[in-house]
């Protein structure tokens, strides 16, 4: 017997998240840590819980151990259901066949069978690489109140920037009238957040259609989307005002962390209206030896610091030695900062160790970044914009 739900989620996190460089050698791009405490995923879960979404399929496809793993049973988001809850859907084999995903559509026509066990009325389709707090059921509301057979969450952007993202054209009553990938000239700065409701219904026609047409991308943004508009069907924007970050590159996962710096913080990690969970690491509170020094930066438990940080974000079991500066940095989970060593303007990944007196990044430039479980040698000088990834 099915058990019924109303709206399942699709959690795309499969990607390999190229842009990001090293950080991604090894994982993928959801599994990275955010904000001192976090990872990107828990931002699109504890958005799906907070709304009452109890149905999660999280596709993945490229490295997905250390995601797999951190996802667990689902016990932080309170997705551990008997009924429901969070379901890691890889690419598997069929009979004798079985492929890769190759597109974000085909991603979730080969998990059709998923939704159809739960007999959804509507599918919520999410992407796993962007840091925000959005209510799906106000969204999903409205969908039902369009009788819309899609949906699609978006945020105004400064018109400057409207080239860069897919541009929804919209009627006088939000009624999508065109859809535009990054277009030169852009006639709206309503960007699409990647944030897709659709009656189950029409979906599974498309998507089975699409399937089926050797020519396609098997994309939602390019044939999916186009297809439905081609043939008229009720399409409506949703308007999202809050705080948004695309963390698809290094210069926005680093900017992402930084905004979290300012007072007031744009957005609110610590909102008991509105949890973002995480795994905590449970660790003891964080020291500051005498003559260590803390300013303007979020310091997470199980961290030591016996030097100078100013303007980080340092996550849980950081250690940084005497003598050692860091500052407008980012310092992932378990890295240590060795004596006397400078790091400015820079990504440390996981378990990374800074050799004593090494220079990495510069006070201006780009992101310097320095690969997890890496060692850099003491002494050694890791310029502004460059990634060190050497085992």
């Amino acid at each position: 017997m099915k058990n019924k739900k109303q709206c399942v989620a699709m959690l795309l996190a499969g990607g390999q998240g190229s842009r990001l460089g090293i950080l991604t050698t090894e994982m993928a791009k959801p599994a990275i840590p955010y904000g001192g405490k976090y990872r990107i995923i828990d931002f699109p879960l504890s958005n799906c819980t907070n709304s009452g979404v109890d149905v999660v399929g999280v596709l993945t496809q490229y490295q997905p151990l250390a995601l797999n793993a951190y996802i667990g049973s689902g016990a932080p988001w309170d997705l551990d259901l008997a009924h429901g809850g969070v379901y890691v859907l890889p690419p598997y084999m069929t009979g004798k066949t079985g492929e890769w995903y190759s597109g974000t559509a085909n991603a979730i026509y080969q998990n059709m069978q998923f939704i159809e066990q739960f007999d959804a009325d509507y599918v919520l389709i999410l992407s796993g690489d962007h840091i925000y707090k959005m209510d799906y059921n106000k969204m999903l509301r409205d969908h039902i109140k369009n009788n819309a057979d899609c949906t699609i969450a978006v945020r105004e952007v400064p018109w400057e920037e409207a080239s860069r993202f897919g541009i929804m054209n919209t009627n006088p009553d939000n009624s999508i009238s065109e859809f535009e990938e990054k277009p030169a000239n852009p006639k709206s700065n309503k960007a699409s957040m990647g944030v897709y409701i659709f009656t189950w219904d029409k979906l599974r026609k498309y998507l089975t259609e699409d399937a089926a047409n050797p020519n396609s991308s098997n994309d939602f943004g390019k044939n999916i989307i186009p297809n439905m508009l081609g043939d008229k069907q009720r399409m409506f924007a949703y308007d999202f005002e809050g705080y948004w970050k695309d963390v698809g590159t290094i210069e926005s996962l680093w900017e992402a962390n930084m905004d979290l710096l300012e007072l007031p913080m744009p957005i609110d990690l610590y909102d008991k209206k509105w949890r973002i969970y995480g795994r905590s690491p449970g660790l003891a509170p964080h020291f500051v030896a005498e003559g260590g020094s803390v300013e303007k930066s979020l310091i997470t438990e199980g961290c030591e610091v016996y030097g100078k940080v100013n303007h980080s974000v340092v996550f849980a079991g950081v250690t940084i030695r005497e003598g050692a500066c860091v500052e407008d940095c980012v310092l992932m989970p378990g890295c240590v900062i060795e004596r006397g060593a400078q790091v400015r303007r820079a990504i440390i990944a996981e378990d990374a160790v800074i050799g004593a007196g090494a220079v990495v990044g510069e006070t201006t430039g780009n992101i310097a970044v320095v690969g997890a479980n890496v060692k850099l040698p003491a002494g050694a000088t890791v310029k502004a914009g460059e990634q060190y990834n050497e085992k």
